[in-house]
């Protein structure tokens, strides 16, 4: 499992941006979330996830989104 923290939601479209550990931003969907409603996320709270290629061909997503602690 890969970890970062939510540094950007986009509410109203259901997605948002991941900070992983080596900086990088990896993009998620509320569709990606195990067991956390996407609604009560915020911005800098730590998660941990899985890294998967989009189904869209658009590059790579985080995917089993889950709050750490």
């Amino acid at each position: 499992m890969n970890t970062g923290t939510i540094v950007r939601l986009i509410r109203d479209r259901g997605f948002g941006f991941i900070r992983m550990e080596n900086g990088e931003e990896i993009f998620f969907h509320a569709t990606g979330m195990s067991t956390f409603p996407f609604d009560s996320l915020e911005e800098g709270l730590a998660v941990s996830f899985e890294i998967a290629d989009d189904v869209r061909g658009r590059g790579q997503r985080a995917v089993n989104v889950e709050l750490v602690g």
